[in-house]
């Protein structure tokens, strides 16, 4: 039995969810998404939660039980409160600024990098060395990020680089004489 797939998503105040064969659609204050589960489980929304219930016992079943009930509850917590990374950058020099739909970066290399930002994603900098990634999508808002921290992951030796809000990073000692 799936603990995470046993308990239903219940709705928060002001979204609504509707269920076409194996389609989920959510809509709610922040915008509205869907997700097609696999035809290896039942979804159903009662007074107020969407439940998600295997259709047999095979693997396959409870594999998909527990992954659609996480799905529809990303869905509902997307469009309800929607999600954020936040990102730090640590070096001389290193900074970034949104210009338009554009992504400004200052990370040591000869040239700036210019990230477009994507669709359905929204990026701030409330400070030159901060980055804030925002949107109703979690897996687009964790992607952004990713590419972000791509460009200059962090080192070990100075700590110089791209890394998320809280992660700490392991520091090598340098080279002794």
């Amino acid at each position: 039995m799936s603990r995470i797939g046993k308990r239903p998503v219940p709705l928060p105040k002001g979204v609504e969810a509707s269920v076409d064969g194996q389609t989920v659609s959510v809509k709610g204050p922040k915008g509205n998404r869907s997700f097609t589960a696999t035809d290896d489980v039942t979804i159903a929304v009662d007074d107020g939660a969407v439940t998600v219930r295997p259709r047999g016992t095979s693997k396959r079943a409870r594999q998909q039980w527990g992954m659609s009930r996480t799905q529809v509850a990303n869905l509902v917590g997307g469009v309800s409160e929607g999600f954020k990374k936040e990102l730090e950058i640590t070096g001389v020099g290193y900074r970034a600024a949104v210009q338009g739909k554009v992504l400004k970066l200052q990370l040591g290399y000869s040239h700036d990098i210019d990230f477009p930002i994507p669709e359905g994603v929204s990026i701030t900098t409330p400070r030159p060395t901060a980055i804030t990634v925002e949107g109703i999508d979690q897996q687009l808002v964790g992607q952004v990020a990713a590419n972000i921290r791509g460009w200059r992951p962090p080192e070990p030796y100075k700590g110089k680089g791209v890394r998320y809000a809280g992660e700490s990073i392991f520091r090598k000692e340098g080279k002794k004489k």
